[in-house]
């Protein structure tokens, strides 16, 4: 028996294992309360990017593609909130409706051509003219958004609200996509470019291991740990695989690049060949491509072939699933007799600032030291738990002052400022058993802050901690120095607040907890996580306090 094309669409997503569709209004409204009666739950969210967030946090802790909807007004702004999944290589499926052709290039209503918007942060981008193209376009759509690398797809619907869609007629069963998962395909690795890469390796003294984003992935923890014990090799992450091995690891030397605290670049410099994994040599994996230098041997190993020779020749360039490709070289590699010496030094400095960061503790009299509140967020995350951060400041602390074991999982913005909130409120839907706890600054929250609506309503709980330090912490220096050291003036272009967002919590019919004492973030913490609703956490930092900062080499 036909369906319309809304019934086809609810029951296509709801038969697909898709437990959220995240949405602003005025669009696929027939859909959506078939979505309802499917068991599937639509999220009304405030702004088109906010929705876009909260889909691709879904996204990334499920595997399965994040859903999210605008009309045909809002469809700038949704594509515009893409760009952190693009750059993220999370799959989102993202609907928009269009105006029939009979009614475009004629001055219709705030409507602007949605393929030039949608082109840079898609990998796929088709029209749906009539409801009988859903289930050849929505199956096409899904496979697409996770294949390799995994990134946003967009279908636009026809109709301002795709009613035109809606109201057609399919006449096919709904479709069961449910298999098109991260990592749907892994491929395998050239024999011989796994002995070639076995070669290298064995002949070089210092080895070390850069594991990227694509590496987190994949879930190659274990493998990578086998490569790099029989290399000797010390491991370093993007800030995106942070705790792809237990960051406690002895061979986990931090995050590299731009982000890095001060050992790691140092670590990578001294290497006579890298093992990039899964990692895209981008400027803030290497630190503007500073560490490694010009000339330094590199190997690749990468499911997606593009990223080969990007920023550095490769030596040699395994096309290969990171899991696939690095249990091939184990097997390939063996139990070589190797030098210790370089290891060990990386590790004596690694073990050096551990102890240094230890003593770290805020001072009497000055507002918290993030430090003490990346100690009491180790501490209180369970042993399950998430950490959702945002760019910038929330990224530095975060990958540098949080331990995470692999059982966890770790979320960070790929650079859009006021990410972090509302894809905390997709990873808790995506989760719901699992206790979620976002970092934000206050810059980055004042962005989102409308959604704490969205979070009472839809009894998402999470534990929103917000760093307020009343600016942007991190280029306040730099200000200062612009302002030849005039605090006033930079304040005046850079500081805000001071607002007490317990108020703000209280004003969305939430509660809220103000931390201005280090002694008080655990017990805060623990209360809020116990807590079946979501519990604002306002810490009240120093801005002068400064993140761990990267080793550059001179010049």
């Amino acid at each position: 028996m036909a369906l319309s094309g809304a019934d086809w669409l609810a029951q296509s997503l709801a038969a697909s294992g898709q437990t959220h569709v995240f949405f602003v209004d005025a669009v696929l409204r027939k859909t959506l309360l078939a979505l309802s009666d499917a068991g599937v739950q639509p999220v009304l969210a405030h702004t088109e990017k906010a929705a876009v967030y909260m889909a691709d946090g879904h996204a990334r802790v499920s595997g399965r593609p994040g859903v999210v909807a605008a009309q045909s007004v809002g469809a700038a702004n949704l594509a515009a909130g893409l760009q952190d999944a693009y750059l993220g290589r999370a799959p989102i499926v993202a609907l928009t409706g269009r105006k029939v052709p009979a009614h475009q290039h004629r001055n219709a209503y705030q409507e602007l051509d949605h393929k030039p918007l949608f082109a840079p942060v898609t990998k796929l981008s088709n029209d749906v003219a009539e409801a009988a193209d859903l289930p050849r376009m929505l199956r096409q759509a899904f496979a697409a958004s996770v294949s390799l690398p995994p990134r946003p797809v967009h279908l636009d619907l026809f109709g301002l609200q795709a009613e035109v869609v809606e109201g057609g007629s399919v006449d096919a069963p709904p479709a069961d996509l449910s298999a098109f998962r991260v990592m749907t395909h892994r491929p395998e690795p050239e024999a011989a470019a796994i002995a070639a890469a076995a070669r290298a390796l064995l002949g070089a003294q210092k080895v070390a291991i850069v594991a990227g984003d694509a590496a987190a992935l994949s879930c190659c923890g274990e493998a990578l740990l086998a490569v790099a014990e029989a290399l000797h090799a010390p491991i370093a992450t993007a800030l995106g695989a942070r705790n792809i091995i237990d960051t406690r690891h002895p061979l986990h030397v931090g995050v590299a690049g731009a982000y890095a605290g001060p050992v790691t670049n140092q670590v990578l410099a001294e290497a006579d060949l890298i093992l990039f994994v899964g990692a895209d040599t981008g400027d803030m994996l290497t630190n503007y491509w500073r560490t490694p230098k010009a000339g330094t041997a590199i190997i690749q190993i990468d499911a997606d072939p593009a990223e080969f020779d990007h920023s550095y020749p490769a030596a040699v360039a395994v096309q290969a699933d990171p899991r696939a490709g690095l249990v091939a070289l184990a097997a390939a590699l063996g139990t070589p007799s190797r030098d210790g010496a370089y290891l060990h030094r990386a590790q004596a400095r690694m073990a050096a600032w551990r102890r240094e960061w230890a003593e770290r503790r805020t001072q009497p009299g000055i507002a918290i030291d993030p430090a003490d509140l990346g100690r009491a967020i180790t501490a209180a995350l369970p042993e399950d738990g998430i950490l959702v951060a945002d760019t910038g400041y929330s990224g530095i602390w975060t990958g540098n002052c949080v331990e995470l074991t692999p059982r966890q999982t770790y979320l960070r913005a790929a650079g859009s400022l006021g990410w972090s909130f509302p894809a905390a409120l997709g990873a808790k839907c995506a989760a719901p058993d699992r206790k979620v706890i976002c970092w934000s600054g206050d810059g980055a929250f004042y962005y989102h802050l409308a959604e704490l609506e969205t979070a009472r309503r839809r009894g998402i709980a999470v534990v929103l901690v917000v760093n307020n330090n009343s600016g942007f912490g991190q280029g306040w220096p730099n200000f200062l120095r612009n302002s030849g050291n005039r605090p006033q003036a930079a304040a005046e272009l850079l500081r805000f607040g001071p607002t007490d967002f317990t108020a703000v919590a209280r004003s969305f019919g939430l509660s809220g907890i103000r931390v201005e004492r280090p002694e008080e973030i655990g017990p805060a913490l623990e209360k809020a996580l116990a807590s079946k609703e979501t519990v604002v956490v306002d810490v009240v930092t120093d801005i002068d306090a400064r993140a761990p900062a990267p080793w550059t080499p001179e010049g």
